[in-house]
């Protein structure tokens, strides 16, 4: 095993619903993985449905 090492990313994910409040985020490297529900106050305002995001070191960055 790799001695419990957690690997904090970077990930990058794509908006794939808004709904209200959160928003569903799919890993784009790992499209079979479940969908990941966000709060949308942890992520960047100008978000929209089909927006890429970076997650690294626990903050999401829009990727443009």
């Amino acid at each position: 095993g790799m001695g419990g090492v957690v690997i904090m990313g970077p990930f990058t994910y794509v908006v794939e619903q808004i709904d209200g409040d959160y928003a569903q985020l799919r890993r784009t490297d790992a499209p079979e993985e479940e969908r990941k529900l966000v709060a949308r106050a942890l992520l960047p305002e100008e978000i929209a449905e089909g927006t890429k995001l970076r997650y690294e070191m626990f903050e999401y960055s829009v990727m443009y």
